[in-house]
């Protein structure tokens, strides 16, 4: 105990613990790590857990090997008619390639994000260069994040960097711009509102039509069907009124005045002008008489 009172034995024994805590570190499950000396790269594919460096000379870069995400700032690009519009995106990426990432970057992740800022916006800007403010304002955005993804991994890929998705946020027009772009929208819109109501004019006006020819067609063909039902009434009418006639004239001789003096009497005028001795009043003058002979 009393050697640990000598500070130079302290010293050496601090010392000493100092040396055997810098031969060894630790790569956790989350990082990729790579040992440096002078400036040259010693080792650069370690697996998770604690390693053995060889010399205190030797310097151990970690970095974070999940997903990374890259906020551009909103941006003024134009499109392909020489118009304005606001993008605003962000790129997921993360590092693959520990040894190709610390040569390029100096490993350090600040340096990668402004340089995938920088390409992301290009590859933004020739997007956008190629179609029109209706094309990138309507057109699915899907089709222009995966062309903008494609080209920017290409350039990213060099530097150990793997990207993994580029989402643009959002799409916005100038205040400029903005309010000629709704107005011609809005015509456009109208116009085939239009066109819309033309047709659907159209349309009614042909139903009915079908409908007055359908509605035509089968009153004729129940006025026909009536006339004939009629016709055939009035056949079997007659048929049973001659074989009424022929079994008893005298009778059907006298039914038939009868009803001739119903409808006579009937009317509102009390007056009638007829000689006496007419077929008419045959009935009055004797109630047995019989029709004369023609």
């Amino acid at each position: 105990m009393k050697i640990l009172n000598n500070p130079l034995v302290l010293g050496a024994l601090l010392l000493i613990g100092w040396l055997i805590s810098q031969a060894f570190f630790t790569v956790h499950e989350t990082e990729k790590a790579l040992r440096v000396r002078f400036g040259k790269i010693i080792e650069a594919e370690y697996e998770p857990g604690l390693h053995y460096r060889a010399s205190i000379l030797d310097n151990v870069y970690r970095f974070d090997k999940r997903i990374l995400t890259t906020d551009v700032a909103p941006e003024r690009l134009l499109t392909k008619e020489s118009k304005n519009v606001i993008v605003d995106f962000f790129v997921k990426w993360r590092i693959v390639d520990a040894r190709a990432f610390y040569t390029t970057m100096q490993g350090r992740e600040s340096a990668a994000d402004q340089r995938l800022t920088r390409l992301g916006l290009a590859e933004v800007l020739a997007a956008i260069r190629k179609r029109t403010i209706r094309e990138v304002v309507s057109s699915a955005r899907s089709t222009l994040m995966d062309e903008i993804k494609e080209g920017l991994a290409s350039e990213a890929e060099p530097f150990g960097i793997e990207i993994i998705d580029v989402r643009i946020k959002q799409i916005e027009l100038p205040e400029d711009v903005r309010d000629s772009v709704y107005q011609r929208m809005e015509k456009d819109r109208a116009k085939i509102a239009s066109e819309f109501r033309s047709e659907g004019d159209e349309e009614a006006k042909k139903i009915r039509a079908t409908a007055d020819r359908i509605r035509v067609e089968t009153l004729a063909a129940a006025y026909a069907e009536a006339e004939s039902t009629r016709g055939a009434g009035d056949a079997e009418s007659a048929k049973t009124y001659a074989e009424a006639y022929e079994q008893d004239p005298d009778f059907y001789s006298l039914h038939r005045s009868l009803s001739a003096y119903r409808s006579a009497f009937s009317g509102s005028s009390d007056v009638m002008l007829l000689n006496p001795e007419s077929e008419f009043f045959r009935y009055f003058n004797s109630p047995t008489a019989t029709p004369s002979a023609k």
